[in-house]
């Protein structure tokens, strides 16, 4: 793979932009300001990766702020309580207790555990995306739900959190998943009432690569929070690779990346997103990573990181700050219309948090290979 463009290591590029979020935004400011919310619940699990990957603690000092911010001294926090999005940033208090040992974190991951409790369910337990989206499971809630509660089963050996998100994934893959591309829908309407839904399996109508970016990112992520023996880590590698192979068959293969609605690049309003790129890359890169699929794909994951820094990035010479442009902003589920005509945003919290986490999964990858 020819990364003759590409001038810098990944994590070079990820501090990069890390440090120009860091540095625009004060965590009062982080937007949307002063919310427990996935939207900084993402990049700042970019920042924790970081962390991990620097050893620099101006990484996690930055989250430990933001959690300080909105926890109070009993580990009291305000949150949408009907929503699977409010759960997220949740995967920030696991690291925090780690090297804190603050009990303010657990209490606090506690309240958000709580959340599954109260959210509405379809006729089969999975869960509404939002009360404002009744009977309708999203892609992007394995994401925003399923990682939070196996590490929360994990801290507190709650075993039926385990058959809870094996459940959830399940009824997703049962629905959602469109047989002849190997792809998922980006929602499913269990009642088809939605002007999108589909009469005859309930799914909208689009391949959206930012909501497929989050299933695969949450099966990369889950399959190891799993105990080792359990049966389902091997649906879930399965699972994970057959999804990879499917979408390596929509690679754009002048850029590397991936289009806005996956499977229709030869329109010519259709355009290449930079967050669903980052996403996809991250969790081929985990994946290799870990030993759940072939490392023939880090051509794929190269052609991207390559593909990303030369098409969707730019440097500010005059203070050096970083930026990342064509991320969608935050989308309901809609027509192709809908999605191809989404506003495009520069260093969006979406495709931020996603770029950093691709970046240094990938670096790993780099450093895996020179071995």
């Amino acid at each position: 793979m020819n990364l003759s463009t590409v001038t810098k290591s990944p994590l070079t590029y990820a501090e990069a932009l890390a440090k120009t979020i860091m540095n625009t935004y004060t965590v009062e400011e982080l937007p949307p300001a002063n919310r427990w919310h996935y939207h900084q619940g993402v990049f700042l699990c970019g920042a924790v990766s970081l962390w991990k990957a620097t050893g620099q603690d101006c990484y996690i000092e930055y989250v430990k702020a933001y959690a300080d911010l909105l926890i109070d001294d009993y580990g009291n926090l305000l949150f949408k309580r009907d929503e699977l999005d409010a759960i997220q940033a949740g995967l920030l208090l696991f690291p925090l207790y780690e090297i804190t040992r603050d009990e303010r974190y657990v209490k606090a991951a506690k309240r958000l555990r709580g959340l599954y409790g109260t959210l509405n369910q379809t006729s089969e337990q999975g869960f509404w995306h939002k009360d404002g989206y009744p009977y309708q499971m999203w892609l992007d809630g394995l994401y925003m739900g399923g990682p939070f509660a196996l590490k929360y089963a994990n801290l507190t050996q709650e075993q039926k959190l385990f058959d809870m998100v094996i459940l959830q994934e399940r009824l997703m893959r049962k629905y959602m998943k469109d047989k002849k591309t190997g792809l998922y829908y980006h929602a499913w309407d269990e009642m088809k009432k939605m002007p999108w839904a589909n009469q005859d399996t309930g799914c909208s109508p689009e391949f959206w690569a930012r909501s497929i970016g989050w299933y695969v990112t949450a099966l990369a992520d889950m399959i190891e929070e799993l105990p080792r023996h359990h049966t389902t880590r091997q649906v879930w590698i399965k699972t994970l690779r057959e999804m990879l192979e499917s979408i390596c068959e929509y690679q754009d293969e002048k850029t590397g990346l991936w289009y806005q609605v996956v499977d229709k690049g030869d329109r010519p309003d259709n355009w290449l997103e930079s967050s669903g790129s980052c996403l996809y890359m991250y969790a081929m890169a985990k994946a290799i990573n870990m030993g759940y699929i072939s490392p023939c794909y880090k051509d794929q994951v190269l052609k991207a990181y390559q593909g990303l820094i030369q098409y969707k990035t730019e440097t500010r010479e005059s203070d050096g700050f970083f930026f990342v442009k064509d991320i969608c902003v935050g989308t309901s589920a809609g027509f192709y219309d809908y999605y191809v005509n989404r506003e495009k945003s520069t260093n969006d919290l979406h495709g931020a948090g996603a770029f950093i986490l691709a970046m240094t999964e990938t670096d790993k990858l780099l450093t895996s290979l020179k071995k």
